[in-house]
């Protein structure tokens, strides 16, 4: 039986930093990512689809977009950046991450939290969610 997925790419800008990296990536710093979310369902739609692409942009999109778009990702056990973070005044508080932020901790957060949560009221899945920090290095976290 073929499977089909469709695959809604998402763009978005955070800063981050991971807690105890042995190189420069332990300085604050920031890069533009791409979610590349692929949806999956056991049939198609009457159009023929997966599920309309706007509605991966509306559901998973929005959720980056409220929680990580311009925003900085801090780990919950980075005390000295959360503390550094108090500093700024800002309306968009830093999203706490129960998880050091790489992009691989990402992906599955994504892949199992915030997808299965954001579209429970649909007939499709994601199986796969990719996070590209460049255009040369990504992470993929599949089910």
């Amino acid at each position: 039986m073929t499977k089909i997925a469709c695959v809604r790419k998402i763009h978005f800008c955070s800063g981050h930093r991971v807690l105890n990296h042995e190189g420069k990536c332990a300085n604050a710093h920031g890069h533009n990512y791409y979610a590349h979310i692929f949806a999956e369902a056991n049939n198609l739609d009457e159009l023929g689809r997966v599920i309309d692409f706007s509605v991966l942009k509306e559901m998973i999109g929005g959720w980056i977009d409220k929680h990580w778009d311009h925003n900085f990702l801090v780990c919950d056990k980075d005390e000295e950046m959360l503390r550094a973070l108090q500093l700024i005044t800002s309306p968009k508080k830093p999203f706490i991450c129960p998880f050091n932020p790489t992009a691989e901790n990402m992906a599955i957060y994504l892949l199992e939290v915030i997808c299965p949560q954001e579209l429970k009221n649909t007939n499709v899945t994601v199986t796969k969610v990719i996070i590209s920090e460049t255009d040369n290095c990504y992470a993929e976290a599949t089910l």
